[in-house]
């Protein structure tokens, strides 16, 4: 079955940056984000020349779970890791997660997942690795960088913002003069107005710090390239996949392809450096 290590190794082979005019001159997708969406797809399923019923049988035999914009996460490859795909505009932005805090894994009490990904193997595991995949990709532009980091290296403890969650949805819950009305958003205030027909929504709005800013300790931004991929997983989840395919991407001749050790902080702890890999392939 394909992983991480594949996916990477399709990529760094065959580069494809123009995604929007390569998907979208085959009727496959209408934008830049669905572009990106399928792109990550067939990293995987290496399902680039495909037809769309080759394309369609593939995904099946690859991913357990597919895409749900409302819900986390994007996918689940079958028995292993979930993966959540982001699109930034400009290298400072941000990445707006919406009503989802960061994830350091999925796990299958969260109940911002949907029954469909909670049941969707037939041996559900209580937690699975989630990989973020960010894609910066300038307003009507080509691909210019792709990260692929892993929860555990790039979130916190659920405790950690679920605390703060519920810090504000008691303090909400506490003022006296308005009426509120159950939801699973932050807040939805009843009758604002004297004629009590505006409500009022309040919505959770996480936002994560782009991988640029977050790892700029581990990857330098002083030249910025035409292309750029860099992939960041602590030691122990680089040494689970299996040795063939590690080997053979270790032993990719290929410009401008390297695999490096690294340290990075703890999403938990600060103070604590963590033995990471960084992939990176930079042109």
């Amino acid at each position: 079955m394909t992983n991480l290590l594949v996916a990477i190794k399709n990529l760094v082979i065959n580069p494809i940056t123009d995604i929007k005019t390569f998907y979208t001159s085959s009727n496959r997708a209408n934008s830049v984000w669905e572009s990106l969406e399928y792109y990550v797809k067939d990293l995987f399923c290496n399902s680039f020349s495909s037809s769309d019923t080759e394309r369609t049988k593939k995904y099946s035999e690859v991913f357990s779970y597919l895409w749900n914009q409302n819900n986390p996460p994007d996918s689940i490859l079958k028995n292993w890791d979930a993966i959540e795909v982001k699109k930034i505009e400009k290298m400072g932005s941000a990445i707006a997660l919406n009503s989802s805090y960061p994830k350091n894994k999925l796990y299958n009490t969260d109940t911002r997942i949907t029954e469909a990904c909670r049941n969707c193997e037939e041996n559900p595991r209580n937690e699975k690795d989630i990989l973020y995949v960010i894609g910066l990709i300038p307003q009507n532009d080509a691909l210019k960088s792709l990260w692929f980091i892993y929860g555990d290296c790039y979130a916190a403890n659920p405790e950690v913002y679920q605390r703060v969650a519920n810090k504000i949805s008691q303090s909400v819950s506490e003022l006296n003069d308005i009426e509120l009305a159950e939801t699973n958003e932050l807040a939805k205030v009843k009758k604002v107005d004297p004629l009590g027909i505006t409500d009022l929504r309040v919505r959770w709005m996480w936002h994560i710090e782009n991988p640029w800013k977050v790892f700029q300790e581990v990857v330098s931004r002083e030249v910025i390239p035409d292309f750029s991929v860099h992939v960041i997983l602590r030691n122990e989840k680089y040494f689970s996949f299996p040795e063939s395919d590690r080997m053979e991407l270790e032993n990719l001749k290929i410009p401008w392809f390297q695999i490096q050790d690294t340290q990075i902080r703890s999403p938990d702890n600060p103070a604590q450096l963590l033995d990471a890999k960084l992939i990176s392939y930079v042109r």
